[in-house]
């Protein structure tokens, strides 16, 4: 004990500490690196903590000749763990005896917050406490100084110190930016594929994904739809462009959340016209079921849309069942498809069909009968293939 010591404490200990515990912000954390290249004791903020009045004294005298200018004291271990949880610093030195909080308790204070592990300590112990000293070294001490201290040393291992916690921090930083550019391509790579989704059905996206370049499938049995909105044409012409676009938007929004609900999948559309198919990607036993009830639910959603907006909107669909070839075509901008003459008859009920009804071929009669209520229409003329006798889809049985 000092004779200048005793308003201050029993036992004589310091304590150094690194500023920037955890993670810390960009610019904070660039701040040693500014340091190390001027000299790392111009900017950096020491914490010296020991009950002796003296050795504080003699400690920011030897901290001064270096260059560090900076400097915070505390009288206990106490006084000195408040003082790091509620300032920045870039370096802590620590003595092993302190009254009311001693140098171990402090360490183990200081390695067990997340805010402050990651901050350098320097252990300050006489020559009888070196066993401590090593205790302070396995709990996370970055070094030891002996006293009484060699300016020299000090100097060695306070520089070494601060070089450390400026790498450790570059370290963290550039981790953060890593971490960062992960999580914008990450978010890149999901609004890719959002987008991707909205253009191709998952299946065959996935299969573009992992590598495949033509992508061309044969599908037995599947039933196309095609419906058009009659009379949207002259409607345009007396429309203002916002409004109209606004319409078709909500009609075709409604479209496309049934098809979801269906599990159908939507294929195109065309001006005022809305194409879609049930059984493929995914094959499905009850595609023709599938679409038929999209079909009417279809019809009742327009019919909610007349009331609300006061229109005469009028749906006109068609349906066929049968084989088709399903591919994706371009380069740019990818197109998922069909073809073959079951797409081209669909597309014939649909033209052929009358406002307000849901016109169907003979395949698809034959997959709805006894299910749902279908009435003869008659021989219709088709294009390519001649008269054939249709039915219109009334509703369910």
């Amino acid at each position: 004990m000092h004779e200048d010591d005793e308003s201050e404490g029993e036992e004589s200990h310091t304590m150094f500490m690194l500023r920037g515990g955890g993670v810390v912000p960009t610019d904070k954390a660039m701040q040693p690196a500014q340091a190390s290249v001027q000299g790392p004791a111009l900017t950096a903020a020491v914490l010296v903590v020991d009950d002796s009045r003296t050795l504080r004294r003699l400690l920011i005298r030897a901290l001064a000749d270096i260059g560090i200018s900076n400097v915070t004291e505390a009288a206990n271990g106490r006084e000195g763990l408040e003082l790091v949880n509620s300032k920045e610093f870039d370096l802590v030195l620590l003595d092993v005896e302190m009254p009311e909080l001693d140098g171990l308790q402090a360490l183990q204070a200081i390695k067990a917050d997340p805010l402050t592990r990651s901050l350098p300590v320097i252990v300050v112990s006489g020559a009888e406490q070196f066993e401590n000293a090593v205790r302070c070294i396995e709990m996370g001490a970055e070094d030891f100084l002996p006293k009484p201290f060699n300016p020299v040393l000090l100097r060695a291992r306070v520089m070494s110190s601060l070089e450390k916690k400026r790498l450790r921090d570059l370290e963290r930083v550039r981790f953060a930016e890593l971490q960062y550019e992960k999580e914008l391509l990450q978010l890149e790579k999901e609004k890719s594929e959002h987008l991707l989704l909205n253009i191709l059905p998952r299946a065959i996206a996935d299969r573009l994904k992992g590598g495949e370049r033509t992508i061309a499938d044969s599908h037995a049995q599947v039933t196309v739809l095609f419906a058009d909105l009659v009379g949207f044409t002259q409607l345009s012409t007396r429309t203002a462009p916002q409004d109209l676009v606004n319409l078709l938007n909500e009609v075709f929004s409604h479209f496309d959340r049934l098809a979801e609900r269906h599990g159908l999948e939507k294929i195109k559309t065309i001006g005022d016209n809305y194409m879609l198919v049930g059984g493929l990607p995914l094959p499905r036993a009850d595609h023709a079921v599938a679409v038929a009830e999209m079909a009417l639910d279809m019809m009742e959603d327009v019919a909610r849309i007349n009331a609300k907006h006061q229109r005469q909107i009028s749906l006109r669909i068609g349906i066929n069942t049968g084989p088709v070839v399903a591919g994706v075509i371009g380069r740019k901008k990818f197109t998922y498809d069909l073809w073959g003459d079951t797409v081209n008859l669909a597309s014939r009920m649909e033209s052929a069909g009358m406002p307000n009804a849901i016109h169907v071929s003979p395949s698809t009669h034959a997959a709805l009968a006894g299910r749902y209520e279908l009435s003869e229409r008659g021989l219709v003329a088709c294009k390519g293939v001649g008269d054939i006798t249709t039915y219109f889809l009334t509703g369910r049985r």
